[in-house]
């Protein structure tokens, strides 16, 4: 291969950067051209397919900078639809006009699913990321264990879950090294967020006696909530197990009467016993299904004072009233954002050097993953792109595993404690922080504009000549 073509799509995440820089250097060592799509797919519906070169005589631009969150590329929801046969001609056109002899995306199950109309034109594989850590298997041919069933939605004709087996919470132990793509960078840098904001939250309640509702994001999925545990919440909610009202309220009144307080951590995605969803859910063009959640915090808030009422508040002078007692927050987009911890820095870019020489070695439509296991730790691996599909072809977000969670303490378990701790042991490095140190408090922010890379990128632009 002579020059490769990479782009970003979906969500940023913090750790996108540095899965391009990482890229970039093995295609110097590999002395290969690596071309950046701007603006993900979007850059190939445009008949100049603006880009630019992210190695140009074998050396790294400056703005590629593995410490910046986001993407000096840019991101779109922009996906190539499968059945439009006209279109994939024309960006195929345009990806050999390009001289491009291969693809890398990086992204989620939403970007796995829009690589594959193009794996049969040109040799694509993916490098992942997300916050959510739902790209993944927790067990290897988990796709097996999803049910099709007829949907009750009239605009979907069937719908997918679990096996009532794979549902139990009595299930047994997984082996943690049999997980498919362990961790997904990103995960690490939005979990420190969310755990410094539970942190924060904690004081507040204490001093005011009050009941703080903590939305956290993963859609579907529980990673996210499921690693606030470190910042020692009270209850943790997830969406893989449906809430049982009566039973969360009768533990947030236990907790309280014995501190005063409570912290309640929820993930976006949560439901109620019935199934129905607690927030609002509004559909997108992600070619996986995902949706954007919202409000799920301030619909289970409503519950509990509905529930709990303002009696048991007003008893012994502890607040005014059930609505006064019982507050939101939500830690949304800043857990999307901002500079990578070492773990997310270090990892993305030895995934984006694997997607190199994934397509050097001749793979297509294969992703490249984090493994572990106890005697090598971390190491980076590939895996088949349809390994994640289940046999009607769907790709499914990653669920907590049933053994994560403690359904009866609505808390985290001792093997969710086991999962995690891998990961976090080394998150954070010295470098870390020395640049909050030297750099969150620095003088000259008072007296400097911020200066985008957005500008400096724009100087790179090259188009595609018609």
């Amino acid at each position: 291969m002579k020059r490769i073509a990479i782009l970003t799509a979906g969500g940023d995440t913090p750790a996108l950067n540095a899965t391009i820089y990482g890229a970039a250097v093995r295609a110097n060592e590999r002395n290969i051209q690596l071309i950046g799509l701007l603006r993900g797919f979007n850059s190939l519906f445009n008949p100049r397919v603006p880009h630019i070169q992210l190695n140009p005589l074998f050396s790294i631009i400056p703005e590629l900078d593995p410490t910046c969150g986001g993407t000096i590329l840019g991101s779109s929801r922009t996906f190539v639809d499968p059945n439009d046969a006209a279109q994939l001609d024309i960006v195929q056109d345009r990806l050999e006009k390009l001289k491009v002899d291969g693809l890398i995306c990086i992204g989620g199950d939403g970007t796995l699913n829009g690589m594959q109309p193009l794996c049969d034109r040109i040799p694509t594989v993916l490098a992942p990321k997300t916050i959510d850590n739902d790209l993944g298997l927790n067990y290897a041919h988990e796709p097996d264990k999803w049910i099709r069933e007829p949907s009750v939605d009239q605009e979907e004709e069937f719908c997918y879950r679990l096996s009532s087996e794979d549902q139990s919470v009595a299930r047994t132990k997984i082996r943690l090294d049999q997980m498919v793509n362990y961790v997904t960078p990103g995960y690490a840098t939005a979990t420190f967020v969310s755990v410094g904001g539970v942190g924060r939250i904690r004081t507040t309640a204490e001093s005011h006696r009050r009941v703080a509702i903590i939305e956290v994001m993963g859609r579907h999925s529980g990673y996210l909530a499921l690693g606030s545990a470190y910042g020692q919440p009270d209850i943790i909610l997830i969406p893989e197990v449906p809430v049982n009202l009566e039973l969360l309220a009768g533990r947030v009144r236990e907790i309280y009467d014995r501190q005063r307080n409570v912290v309640l951590v929820c993930g976006e995605g949560i439901r109620a016993e019935s199934g129905e969803m607690l927030g609002a859910c509004q559909e997108s063009t992600d070619p996986a299904g995902n949706v954007t959640l919202s409000g799920a915090a301030e619909v289970l808030r409503c519950r509990l004072i509905d529930i709990i009422g303002d009696k048991f508040f007003r008893s012994e002078n502890r607040n005014t009233s059930a609505e006064r007692a019982i507050f939101t927050r939500k830690v949304g987009h800043t857990q999307r954002g901002g500079r990578p911890m070492s773990f997310d820095r270090f990892h993305a870019s030895q995934l984006g050097g694997k997607a190199v020489d994934m397509l050097v070695d001749g793979f297509n439509n294969a992703v490249s993953i984090l493994q572990w296991n106890e005697s090598q730790g971390f190491h980076v691996s590939t895996y088949q792109g349809n390994g994640f599909r289940d046999k009607w072809g769907q790709i499914h977000a990653r669920m907590v595993y049933p053994t994560f969670y403690d359904a009866d303490r609505l808390h985290i378990s001792p093997q969710g404690v086991e999962y995690l701790l891998p990961i976090f042991r080394r998150a954070i490095g010295s470098e870390d922080v020395e640049y909050i140190r030297d750099t969150r408090f620095d003088s000259g922010k008072l007296l400097n504009r911020y200066h985008s890379v957005n500008t400096d990128i724009a100087k790179r632009l090259r188009f595609l000549e018609n």
